[in-house]
Parts: structure tokens; sequence; C-alpha cells
């Protein structure tokens, strides 16, 4: 392919030179070497392309044909490339963006308005769901998830490192039996998140130096990690949530942080995609700009809080 490209633009050089010997000065080759390519050229199209005369030539019916051709091609070739190099220059281009519907909203949704603002060429659609998201089959640009994939040709960055914690409201914990160590959860109500037919009711915790798994039990289960929220913000039960979904909600006063002494379930942030290998801009500057915001929001939110036992969750990169 290459060596028809360059045939091309030896036949248009040639063309645009009047002649053989100028051709070979411009290009700076020899007129022998210049001679034989075009005669290469010929034979392999089975045609004669120039009527050669004693210092100049003609084009023939085929070669006024090919030139005009070669000419349009070359010309959507180099705009292509421009339009390409222009493109790794100034991020332009369209994304989809494939994230949780709690941290996709409260936290993604914003920083891909920003980022919009800061990139105005970069078009993202987000999409928010709480089920199983395939990179590849839903084609999603970048997806993220709450644990690294299982298949390992796809590219995992980890953007935030925290932790799960337990937290009710102060209206739940005014009306219930005090909670002081993990294995009173078992008398209380707990709002359970539900995949599938998967209930996730082993909440970790670390006592006496061992990890234990409480079976916790309640009368609301949900298959949206933002309803479970919302039924703590209420009263209506205990949550074991993710930091980063809570912490505000916490520092407001609007939640309690339950058994600090004993947490133990780290929770991370990935974001995933299909290749590292030329990856657009626009990606890489995507990934960079959520890594670095979710790290500094994280931060200022730990750094700021009162209560005991707030930490900043830097990730490694």
């Amino acid at each position: 392919m290459t060596d028809d490209l360059n045939d091309l633009r030896l036949f248009v050089r040639i063309v645009a030179a009047g002649s053989l010997s100028e051709a070979a000065r411009r290009m700076q080759s020899s007129l022998p070497a210049v001679s034989r390519r075009l005669a290469a050229l010929e034979a392999r199209l089975g045609v004669r392309l120039i009527e050669r005369g004693p210092r100049r030539f003609t084009l023939t019916e085929e070669g006024s044909f090919l030139l005009e051709r070669a000419e349009a091609i070359l010309r959507d070739l180099d705009a292509a490339e421009a339009e390409v190099m222009a493109r790794a220059r100034y991020p332009q281009g369209h994304m989809r963006i494939g994230a949780p519907l709690e941290i996709g909203r409260n936290r993604i949704a914003p920083l891909v308005a920003e980022f919009t603002a800061r990139y105005p060429g970069i078009s993202i659609e987000l999409v928010l769901n709480d089920a199983h998201v395939d990179i590849l089959e839903d084609e999603i640009d970048i997806g993220i998830f709450l644990d690294e994939p299982s298949d390992g040709s796809l590219i995992t960055r980890t953007l935030l490192r925290s932790r799960r914690v337990t937290v009710a409201s102060p209206r739940y914990l005014a009306t219930h039996p005090p909670i002081t160590r993990p294995a009173d959860l078992l008398h209380h109500d707990c709002a359970r998140l539900v995949r599938g037919r998967r209930i996730f009711d082993r909440w970790l915790y670390r006592e006496h130096g061992q990890v234990q798994d409480i079976r916790v039990s309640g009368r609301l289960l949900s298959n949206s990690a933002e309803v479970v929220h919302q039924w703590a913000l209420a009263g209506e039960a205990i949550a074991y949530k993710a930091l980063w979904d809570v912490e505000q909600d916490i520092r407001a006063g609007k939640l309690v942080r339950l058994l600090q002494d004993f947490e133990c379930d780290e929770i991370n942030l990935y974001a995933v995609y299909a290749s590292r290998s030329h990856l657009p801009l626009r990606m890489r500057l995507f990934l960079d700009f959520v890594a670095e915001r979710l790290q500094a929001e994280c931060w200022q939110l730990t750094r700021d809080a009162s209560e005991p036992g707030w930490h900043a969750t830097h990730s490694e990169m």
C-alpha cells in the first residue's frame, strides 16, 4: 500500500515538474532512477502513461485519468493525516463512559460536565447502570467499576482507594439499642443490597485481630445502592456503604458512622478500558482529570472532617 501511494506521488510530481529531468532535480534524484520508477509503474498497470519527447512529454489518455484520480486520493490522504494530527494536539471526538448509578450521578456526572466545558471539542455519553456492563459488547470507551475485571485483556487503572463504612441516621439510633461491636448488628434492621440472585448480607469487620463476617438481616432489600442510601437517611435501617457515597452526609450530621474501630472492608474505584496502545488523547485526558479530581475531593472532605477515623484515600496510579 505504501509503495502504491509513493508511486502515485511520484507520478503527480513528474507531471507537475513538466519533464523527467526537472522532476529528478526537484526530488534530488537521478534521471535514470526516476525513469526506472515510472517505467515500473507503467509495467505494473499495463499501460503507457506518458509519451516522452526530447524535452517535454505529454500525458496519454490513461495518464490523464490516473493524474486526476491520484491528485484526489492524495488530497484526501493529506487532509486525513492533517486532521488526525490536529486531533492529537487539540482533543476532540466522542466517548461513552459507564459508571454505577450512585457514584455516577453524584461524583462522575459533575466531572463529565466540567471536563466537556474545558474541552469543548469532546462530547461524552454517560451511561449509568448498577448492572454488569461489558466494555466491548456495550461499546464503552471507559468503564468505572467497583471491582477489578476478570478479563485480563482489559486495562485497569485505580482511581480511588477507600473502604466500606457502617452508617445510620440519628433518628434510627435514637429509637434502637446502641451498637458498640459488630455482633450488635444481628439485632438491628440492616438494609441489604441485591445483585441478581445474590444478597450482600455478610458485612466484614475485624475484631480481636480476626476478620469476621456478620450475617445481617432486615426488612429492606434493593438492587439500587442509592435506594439503600436513602433508607439509611430516612432512619429506616442501617446501611453498609462506600465511604465516598456517604461522607458528605456524615459531615452534615445526617448519618453517623458506626463501628469505626472494626472497619476492614476496603473498596476501590477503577477505570477500565480496552487497550493501552495508541490511547486517544481525549481518553488520556479524561482518565487523568477524573483521577485527580476524585482524589482532591476526597482529600478535602477527609482533611476537613472533625469526626475521628477519617483518612485520605490517595490512589496508586
